[in-house]
């Protein structure tokens, strides 16, 4: 079985299929160009001629009989050797007039001479008065005996060519428009006053059936764009069983089938035994495939479908679309249990009947979601206004109201690590759920499905067992992972199939692969897997949340920010003033203990010299904490001063300080390649490179691990926690010393963290870090670690230990190498 016939139908349907012990495959059905079948049912003609000078370039092969000319004979020649001069320039005349881009254009004009009006299917009330107003071009050709034979002839574009179709003309004359006219008048006032979709449908499968005769007449809506079918509206002479409420199989009518019905207002089979006539030539010259019968009306049906007609006891039959926002929404189906020919002028009254009813469709549904939004909205502004009440942290909290705002079973405003969830619990598979979907997702857009497990190819059962919701609709906030999503839980939904749905094609009788239709074949299931459906309403209602969520987070993400950083230089000031005024007191505590051991060190024990070394010794201690919290804080007061520089300038500059530490340890500094230029303070870039340089020294691996380096460069990578698919050049500096374990990479960033003793691995304050992740901060960039550490090639260091390699960025312009 073909892809296209799996990602068509259900998996269920697609295991059924392949059980089928028949060389047919479905996926012909859906691979056939039914709009190039290369012919036409044979009670009318065809013929294709170019307008410019009315060559003809293809025909049906039954002009002989219907036209009286053979139709090699008309190939290639005038198409005015046939109809005449007079009637080919009503005909260029009509379809310039009528200027329909899409389907066939109907045109009128009568059959003795008198002058010609256009016009285009659906705008018969044009005119009342007469033939022109019928919808009908009426034509004539004389025979060789010299009768008059009139033809209804209906017109249209393909690519280059108009395609003239000739159906002789009914025995009881010329159509009038006002013998026809109230009862299309009278249809439609009965669907004006239709209170909704169902009655509205109701009422026009009665006034068809009354306009054209069929034995049963059905108003069939699909489940989405390729899903199944319902029946939601039926009329039916006695004795024919019910089809109401039945529903029928994706795979009735496959997409290529779809696509037309969505082109074309209107179909018609007059007789599903009927032999297809071909085309003459079965292929074009120019494009090298049959002549496009998209909008034909005489066009051949495929043999599959007429297949299935023939299974469900119908001889003929009619499709009229239902559209909604140029998408196909339904059919109504008109079948006969005999051979039946309409004549153009019902098919027009049928197609207008058909556009209205899409029409009065959409007027009832707008006028349902306008009230359905009308109570979500009031819901909402009462919902707003209490959010806008609360204090800045309880939008970080559950918000009260959220899920039953959209009748959900569960709501979430996930906001980094944060997660809370009024209504039920959050399902367990959720979170993982949303951060795949949300990856490809536009902010601000709206994603919902009712059949969640379906589109990630889980069954029922297994969808359940893993945590993944049945109905989940969401909006992202940011790139960043930020949404507000609701869930809905399964929802079983009986249904009655006309054939089972996991079947859609199935041995029958004789070998025919499509099973009858009907009330004795009713196949009752449930549909699992899915939720009850999100509305446009809902829709609507969450992207309007969304918007007003976003302003309130973000004012308050703003004001909070604000406070934040008032707060940080209220905390600078206060430390800087501390550290300040704190060692004054510490250097006296220090010069008396100094004193009282020169003045008295002679009378003193050796415990109370002991003590007082340790006082001096603490306190000197405390005094250099004091000038690294000094200088921590005035990083945070202190403006920088960025210009252009080069990297490797700077770097030559920091081994002044740090080179002999490096040195003494044996470490050996490696550039693989030339630094670039870029912004940023150089003192203060050196002051980044010196300490990360000696701590390069003071971790370097023992001597027994092989050669010691450390390695600086500057590298094109994806930011962390930056946007997906952003590549930045971030400054990378890295070693194969002893390493820092992964869990306490956050440590080691911090004030006063240290992962040894103080005495150990040349002692410290525990700042050094701290006041590169800051400068780096200061500079609008970010500061990351990796340990192990991979060389600059990609790989591990063959010598030394695991590694550390810290990266950060400075927010300015890389400005060349």
């Amino acid at each position: 079985m073909s892809d296209e016939v799996r990602g068509w139908l259900s998996p269920k349907a697609v295991a059924a299929e392949a059980g089928v012990s028949q060389e047919f495959d479905l996926s012909q059905c859906v691979r056939e160009p039914i709009h190039l079948l290369g012919g036409v049912q044979s009670y009318g003609a065809l013929i294709a001629a170019r307008p410019h000078d009315a060559v003809v370039d293809t025909v049906s092969r039954n002009t002989d009989e219907l036209l009286g000319r053979a139709a090699a004979e008309l190939v290639g020649r005038p198409v005015t050797e046939l109809i005449g001069q007079d009637q080919w320039a009503l005909v260029l005349e009509s379809v310039e007039a009528a200027a329909v881009p899409e389907g066939p254009a109907v045109v009128s004009a009568p059959a003795s001479g008198d002058s010609a009006t256009a016009l285009p299917p659906g705008d018969a009330a044009a005119s009342p008065g007469g033939p022109a107003a019928s919808g009908v071009l009426a034509l004539s050709l004389e025979s060789a005996d010299g009768r008059v034979r009139p033809f209804d002839v209906t017109v249209h574009r393909v690519a280059e060519l108009l395609v003239l179709e000739f159906e002789p003309r009914a025995a009881d004359g010329p159509f009038v428009f006002q013998n026809f006219y109230p009862r299309v008048r009278r249809a439609l006032h009965r669907l004006q006053g239709a209170a909704d979709v169902t009655e509205c449908c109701a009422a026009a499968v009665r006034e068809v059936q009354a306009l054209t005769g069929y034995d049963r007449v059905v108003a069939y809506r699909f489940d989405g764009a390729d899903g199944p079918g319902q029946v939601i509206a039926e009329a039916r002479n006695e004795g024919r069983e019910p089809w109401l409420g039945l529903w029928f199989p994706a795979s009735d009518i496959p997409p290529q089938a779809r696509r037309l019905y969505a082109r074309n207002w209107i179909r018609v089979i007059g007789d599903v035994d009927d032999a297809t006539v071909g085309l003459l030539p079965e292929l074009r010259d120019g494009t090298g495939e049959p002549l496009d019968l998209s909008g034909s009306i005489l066009r051949t049906v495929s043999g599959y479908h007429l297949e299935y007609l023939r299974n469900i006891g119908v001889a003929s039959s009619m499709s009229v679309s239902l559209l909604h926002d140029g998408e196909l929404w339904g059919l109504i189906a008109c079948h006969g249990d005999e051979p039946k020919r309409l004549t153009p002028e019902v098919r027009a009254a049928c197609e207008f009947f058909g556009i209205a009813l899409s029409l009065q469709l959409a007027a009832v549904a707008e006028r349902e979601q306008a009230d359905e939004l009308s109570g979500y909205r009031r819901a909402l502004a009462t919902l707003l206004t209490r959010l806008s009440a609360q204090a800045p942290d309880d939008l970080m909290g559950p918000v009260q109201g959220l899920a039953e705002l959209l009748h959900a079973d569960g709501a979430v405003l996930l906001r980094g690590a944060e997660t809370p969830t009024p209504g039920d619990p959050l399902p367990a598979g959720l979170r993982g759920l949303l951060e795949r979907l949300a990856d490809s997702a536009p902010v601000g857009e709206v994603w919902s499905s009712d059949r969640v497990p379906e589109l990630l190819g889980l069954e029922p059962a297994d969808a359940q067992a893993q945590g993944v919701p049945a109905g989940l609709l969401f909006l992202p906030f940011n790139r960043d992972g930020d949404l507000l999503a609701w869930w809905r839980h399964e929802l079983p939904a009986p249904r009655e199939w006309a054939a089972d749905p996991a079947r859609p094609v199935r041995t029958g009788p004789g070998g025919e692969r499509l099973t009858p239709r009907g009330s004795s074949a009713v196949h009752r299931a449930t549909v699992r897997g899915r939720s009850a459906p999100w509305t446009p309403a809902q829709r609507v209602v969450a992207g309007e949340l969304w918007r007003e969520m976003s302003g309130l987070l973000s004012g308050r993400l703003a004001a909070r920010n604000a406070e934040l950083a008032r707060t940080n230089e209220d905390l600078d000031s206060f430390a800087h003033a501390a550290a300040h005024d704190l060692k004054e007191p510490l250097r006296g505590i220090s010069n008396a203990a100094a004193f009282i051991v020169e003045d008295a060190g002679a009378v003193l024990d050796a415990t109370s010299l002991r003590r007082l070394t340790t006082v001096r010794r603490l306190a000197e201690r405390m005094d250099g904490l004091l000038d690294s919290l000094l200088h921590f804080s005035l990083l945070g007061q202190v403006g920088l001063e960025q210009e252009p520089l080069s990297l490797d300038e700077v770097v030559d500059d920091a081994l002044l300080v740090a080179g002999d530490r490096l040195a003494e340890q044996g470490v050996t500094l490696v550039r693989p390649s030339p630094l670039p230029r870029l912004r940023a303070d150089r003192a203060r870039l050196r002051e980044v490179l010196e300490n990360l340089f000696v701590n390069a020294a003071k971790y370097a691996a023992d001597d027994a691990e092989g050669e010691r380096r450390v390695w600086v460069e500057a590298v094109s990578v994806a930011e962390p926690g930056g946007e997906a698919g952003r590549e930045v050049t971030a400054v990378v500096v890295r070693d194969n010393g002893i390493g820092i374990p992964p869990e306490q990479h956050e440590d080691v960033l911090q004030l006063f963290r240290r992962l040894h003793r103080r005495e150990e691995r040349g002692g410290g304050s525990g700042v050094g870090l701290a006041v590169v992740k800051r400068i780096v901060e200061r500079h609008g960039g970010r500061l990351w670690l990796e340990s192990p550490a991979t060389a600059p090639d990609g790989s591990r260091p063959q010598s030394g230990g695991p590694g550390t390699a810290v990266w950060f960025t400075l927010g300015g312009a890389v400005e060349e190498r």
